[in-house]
């Protein structure tokens, strides 16, 4: 039935949430940040709830892609006396660069896509930027497997928007009754796909549920869609 796979990166197959924690961390010292507050911890808590807010405003077209690498920073740099915008770029630069040197996956993410890309096309569907995301690819070794990557810079528009959808159909040559969308984020490539009418693989390790419509298939680990492809 499946000839098209369509894969999130961050957090579906690269573990975006420790190797960003590990660079925080690094910026944290690096720069001296405990010299305001009290611990990495108490940074990470304000950072990343506001970066979060920042990446669905994203989405949402309601800030441009400056706005959030500007300000995901100044928000926890500003109570330090840094704020004006080629000091806060050049953390987030620093930052983004540092990105790209991590390997961490989420567990089973190549032996997934050993298991798939002989019988499947597989091509990566981000939001994410494009200067680290083919680095990140590549670095972590899973470029081998992916036959092209498709991003929301490229399209012009970001998921959940059914034209980035539209758009990747487009470039692959994919049809859509063959196509499938893998992804953690429930709003970003669950609802999108779906609104697109492309059915959905939902990694949801944490068991959360389903809003508004069930999903074509949820998964707890990569390791269990081996059981359905």
């Amino acid at each position: 039935m499946y000839k098209n796979l369509f894969i999130d990166l961050d957090d579906t197959l690269w573990d975006t949430c420790s190797n960003n924690r590990e660079c925080l961390k690094e910026i944290y010292t690096d720069y001296d940040f405990g010299r305001y507050y009290e611990s990495f911890e108490a940074f990470y808590d304000i950072y990343m709830p506001n970066n979060l807010e920042l990446w669905a405003r994203y989405r949402r077209h309601e800030i441009h892609r400056n706005t959030l690498i500007l300000e995901r920073f100044r928000y926890v740099t500003r109570p330090l006396g840094i704020e004006d915008p080629e000091s806060v770029l050049k953390i987030n630069t620093d930052f983004l660069k540092r990105t790209t040197t991590k390997t961490r996956l989420i567990p089973g993410a190549i032996e997934l896509l050993e298991y798939l890309h002989s019988s499947y096309r597989l091509f990566i569907l981000s939001n994410g930027f494009r200067e680290v995301q083919f680095l990140k690819l590549k670095n972590s070794g899973l470029s081998p497997y992916i036959e092209k990557m498709i991003l929301s810079e490229d399209a012009g528009i970001q998921k959940p928007h059914k034209k980035i959808f539209d758009f990747a159909l487009k470039n692959t040559n994919a049809r859509r009754r063959e196509s499938l969308m893998i992804g953690d984020s429930w709003e970003a490539d669950i609802v999108g796909a779906h609104d697109s009418k492309i059915d959905q693989l939902w990694l949801n390790p944490a068991g959360l549920p389903a809003r508004d419509f069930v999903p074509t298939f949820t998964v707890k680990s990569l390791a269990e869609i081996k059981n359905i492809l």
